[in-house]
């Protein structure tokens, strides 16, 4: 809905924009002002081309000047004057004392100055909501990592596909290697693993058997089970994460836009300049209402210069742009500004600090006829025919492999194959202590203090050596604590896995804290908890159950090479899954703040020296501002911010 909504603003003032602009050339030409300007005005005087002024000026105003025009209403309302109640006054002004002159009044067409402005506001906002127009589609995304159909066992024993919708608790389904969970429910027949990452946050898969909990969306590994339905609709895990991420989006608080807060001052700078040019001129300097109303009218849309409305969005687009060639999409600007202030980063452990696969962190050798080589090359070799992630990651870290013979797996255990005639078994503890295998090393126990998995190398049933794997930190996270914390930045982390995991990963790369065994309905609530301290927190993540967290955070960024449901959620989102980029996002926050600040300064302060100008201080010295020579400050002050917005530079 909120997608919808800004989809149809940007488009609106796209529209107006464009028509505004058409409008603009005829109205230039046709203005007496421009005209002596360019000195044209006898080629292009037609009879009733004041009128024909008029009305097209009316068009623009009303058309292009609507959206302004309800926006000043709105605020007055709201008694929260801002940009629209500046603009609205500005183009109201000379609107209609534009049409006075043109029905009789003494004075000067400001006609030209109304659609210019009008043109300037609606490019400045259409800019301005297409940077805002990253609006989440994370529900959509959710809903689409369930399977359409499942696989029902009826009482016959038969097997009829189904739409999930049909599905009832009590049912029984059939779940085939590589396919996706349609529901939430108990193991009744079958062992497998179940890759529960992208939902629980658990780096390695799990194992299930009769009796285990799954959970829909979750991915089935190299076994075939059934299932026994417990939980379909919105009684789902995953319908609950859809409500925590929809409850999280929609109290998400946001800050008031800078230049409103500018256009506020200068919207009672302008409404009492105006008032004192009208008076002084009328009580004090006696001169005629024509004159002081000009002086008037030229102040009030002074007072609202260009630049004004440029000075952010411009900026925005710049660092929007730019952020995008390197890989940072931008899709919340108003998050995007608060990530200046961020005083705690909470990353995702798995698939953010980490690869999200395993890989070989430790080699022990207990002969000296097996070095640390030969034991992983020996290891390989046999898991080489393997499919499990375990399997993968020790071969994946192997320099060689060796041909063997006679593969077997051993279910639940491990695998074995003959190397050079002899039996090489690759096995879990769990092999180790069926068989009464006793195993004394520090090093051993290291490693599983650590949180490390461990499988063992077997030699005609003697033990050899031992591998130990992890889920491998990315080489880049330790680099990007370490700035952060140079930023003053508080880092911490936040993960579905254990306490010994999520020690060793802490320790790694030198986070201030973590949260082990936090389930996925828990991780807003730690958001929650984590922002109750006072601090601006950002959120990094990249799976289903980061979600919530991504959404109640001040700051969510996705890691772009996770799930559509995180980058979906999340308000900026790292193309190249570089914990780096978190810097480089911070650095540009705060550099595109500072260009915010120096343009805002630029655009209103430059009525400290128009507005006197524009209100006749210097007449007595042969000096008055006319509506031309403010146009030029106008257009000078706007060239100046958008040269100024270009400067903007990202540092990693």
């Amino acid at each position: 809905m909120r997608h919808n909504h800004h989809k149809h603003m940007v488009a609106d003032y796209q529209k107006r924009f464009w028509i505004s602009l058409a409008l603009t050339p005829p109205i230039l030409l046709l203005s007496p002002m421009i005209q002596n300007l360019l000195k044209i005005a006898d080629k292009l005087r037609i009879p009733g081309d004041v009128y024909l002024l008029f009305g097209l000026a009316t068009f623009v105003f009303l058309f292009g000047g609507f959206p302004f025009l309800k926006g000043l209403s709105n605020e007055l309302k709201n008694r929260k004057p801002g940009m629209m109640t500046l603009i609205g006054i500005a183009i109201t002004t000379a609107y209609i004392y534009s049409s006075a002159v043109v029905f009789g009044l003494q004075g000067k067409f400001f006609f030209w100055e109304l659609v210019t402005l009008v043109d300037i506001m609606l490019l400045g906002h259409w800019i301005e909501m297409r940077s805002i127009m990253g609006a989440s589609r994370a529900l959509e995304e959710l809903a689409k990592l369930m399977p359409s159909a499942a696989h029902k066992i009826l009482d016959s024993g038969d097997i009829k596909d189904v739409p999930i919708s049909e599905l009832k608790p009590g049912d029984q389904i059939l779940i085939r290697p590589g396919e996706k969970i349609p529901a939430d429910g108990v193991v009744v027949d079958g062992e497998t693993s179940v890759d529960e990452s992208m939902l629980t946050g658990e780096s390695m898969p799990v194992s299930k058997g009769p009796g285990a909990k799954v959970i829909g969306g979750a991915i089935n590994g190299e076994g075939s089970i059934a299932v026994e339905v417990k939980s379909v609709g919105k009684d789902s895990f995953l319908s609950q994460v859809i409500e925590l991420v929809n409850q999280a989006q929609m109290s998400k608080s946001r800050t008031q836009d800078l230049a409103n807060r500018a256009a506020l001052w200068l919207t009672i700078i302008a409404l009492t300049a105006g008032t004192v040019t009208l008076f002084v001129w009328l009580l004090f300097m006696k001169m005629d209402f024509a004159f002081a109303l000009e002086r008037t009218v030229t102040v009030m849309v002074i007072t609202c210069p260009h630049a004004l409305g440029l000075a952010v969005p411009l900026v925005i687009a710049v660092s929007t742009a730019l952020s995008a060639r390197n890989g940072l999409l931008i899709r919340d600007r108003g998050a995007f500004e608060r990530a200046r202030n961020i005083q705690a980063i909470v990353f995702d452990k798995t698939g953010t600090l980490t690869m999200g696969k395993f890989g070989v962190t430790d080699v022990v050798s207990f002969s000296d006829k097996f070095p640390g080589d030969k034991i992983l090359t020996y290891a390989a070799s046999v898991e080489i025919h393997s499919e499990h992630p375990i399997a993968k990651g020790i071969v994946a870290s192997a320099a060689e492999t060796v041909p063997v013979n006679k593969f077997r797996a051993i279910p639940g255990k491990g695998a074995e194959a003959e190397i050079d005639g002899k039996v090489v078994k690759i096995v879990s503890p769990g092999y180790l202590k069926e068989n009464n295998i006793k195993v004394k090393d520090s090093q051993i126990k290291t490693i599983t203090t650590q949180g490390k998995t461990i499988v063992y190398v077997l030699v005609e049933e003697k033990i050899i050596g031992a591998v130990g794997l992890a889920d491998i930190i990315r080489p880049e996270s330790r680099k990007a604590i370490k700035a952060l914390k140079g930023m003053g930045i508080r880092c911490m982390m936040l993960t579905g896995d254990n306490q010994m995991v999520a020690r060793w990963v802490a320790e790694e790369i030198g986070l201030d804290e973590y949260f082990a065994e936090v389930l996925p309905q828990e991780k807003a609530s730690r958001i929650k908890d984590i922002q109750s301290r006072g601090l601006v927190v950002a959120m990094t993540g990249d799976g289903v159950n980061d979600a919530p967290a991504l959404a109640q955070a001040d700051i969510g960024i996705a890691i772009g090479a996770g799930t559509d449901v995180a980058v979906e959620t999340a308000d900026i989102v790292l193309v190249h899954s570089n914990p780096l980029d978190v810097v480089a996002i911070v650095g540009l926050a705060r550099a595109t703040y500072r260009k915010m600040i120096q343009n805002l300064l630029w655009a209103t302060g430059y009525n400290a020296f128009a507005i006197p100008l524009a209100a006749g201080v210097l007449y007595n010295f042969g000096i008055l501002l006319s509506p031309a020579v403010g146009a030029v400050f106008m257009s000078l002050s706007t060239v100046i911010v958008a040269i100024n917005a270009r400067f903007l530079k990202i540092s990693r």
